[in-house]
């Protein structure tokens, strides 16, 4: 099994021209991973024309640099208890969605067991037509497909939200993650499927797709989507945790923290798996030695406070994963007493 690992790094200054015009944005910049950002922009006007101005106060509003501020206490414990509570969550609810799926599989084959002894009409309407058009289109997809379709359909959602300019103070308040500001605990989640650039949702998607197979032909679809999930909110807590420890508040964005707990998680269950690298091909080196490789870069950038990247989500979302790849068989385990209290409930329910 080949897998290609893809692993871009950019830092976005985005640049836009108004006619003379030239704003120079410095507020987003992570990629292939969290990676914290200043909020700046820099407005150099070319001709003091009054309608030029006008017409861009009222499109981009200036924002005010929130780096360097200290982390309080407090918003690091609210994290902490969100991180698990979220976790939690995030694997009882795949549980019972496990526990559905298989009700709900096992409900259609007896219907269909028992509707094949009677003729079906055939005569259908538009609207039921298209429904099912796109069940049956669904149903195509692998089971890899039917997790990373709906997770990449987000993605692209909210980075062209970003594109909305009278959406961006709602974007920045919760759709990306600041130890600094109120707004802390849903900020974590709703960050980690958040991207401002292009090339980085592009990188992001596309080691998420290379990796998603192999995760799921070892998980199965609902055991991926809880680890996905809580990897996302654990390593956004580990870059809080690393600002309040340097004082160094910023805001962090994307979907890489999770994907590394993917990458992990993939790479010590498959440590001989041959990698390669993207439009080169021909050097190939395994798993094993991949994800050694890339955690000591990100551990050495949290050492030496590199701010490329947000190396502390990569880091905290690595090791996740494989903590997941040892324990997790044990502790998936143990939804069965839950499961099995979500079956008796439900009976009471019918």
């Amino acid at each position: 099994m080949k897998i290609m690992l893809l692993r871009i790094g950019l830092r976005h200054n985005w640049q836009q021209q108004f006619r003379d015009t030239c704003l120079l944005w410095n507020h987003v910049g992570k990629t292939s991973s969290q990676t914290s950002i200043g909020q700046r922009i820099i407005c150099r006007s070319v001709r003091s024309s009054a309608r030029h101005r006008n017409a861009i106060q009222t499109k981009f509003q200036p924002i005010e640099a929130t780096g360097g501020e200290p982390v309080p206490l407090g918003n690091v414990a609210k994290a902490f208890l969100f991180t698990g509570a979220f976790s939690f969550g995030s694997f009882f609810g795949a549980s019972i969605l496990e526990y559905e799926n298989t009700r709900n599989m096992m409900l259609e084959k007896a219907r269909q067991a028992k509707l094949s002894w009677f003729p079906r009409k055939t005569q259908e309407g538009t609207l039921q037509k298209l429904k099912n058009d796109l069940k049956r289109h669904w149903d195509q997809l692998t089971p890899s497909e039917k997790i990373f379709v709906p997770i990449c359909a987000v993605n692209v959602l909210v980075f062209l939200a970003w594109r909305v300019p009278a959406w961006r103070e709602l974007m920045l308040n919760y759709f990306c993650s600041n130890p600094a500001s109120r707004a802390v605990c849903w900020p974590m989640f709703l960050s980690t499927f958040s991207h401002y650039s292009g090339l980085h949702l592009f990188a992001n998607m596309y080691v998420l797709h290379s990796f998603c197979n192999p995760a799921i032909i070892s998980l199965g679809k609902e055991q991926f989507l809880g680890l996905y999930l809580s990897a996302g909110v654990v390593a956004s807590f580990a870059s809080i945790l690393y600002k309040s420890v340097t004082a160094q508040a910023g805001l962090s964005l994307g979907a890489s923290g999770a994907i590394m707990a993917i990458l992990a998680y993939v790479c010590a269950q498959y440590p001989d798996t041959q990698l390669s690298i993207l439009f080169l091909p021909m050097l190939t080196f395994s798993a094993g030695a991949a994800i050694k490789v890339i955690m000591g870069v990100d551990f050495a950038g949290c050492i030496l406070g590199w701010k490329f990247f947000d190396h502390a989500a990569h880091l905290g979302g690595a090791l996740f994963g494989l903590f997941w790849a040892f324990y997790g068989i044990d502790i998936w385990q143990k939804r069965l007493p839950f499961v099995t209290k979500y079956h008796d409930w439900r009976k009471t329910k019918q």
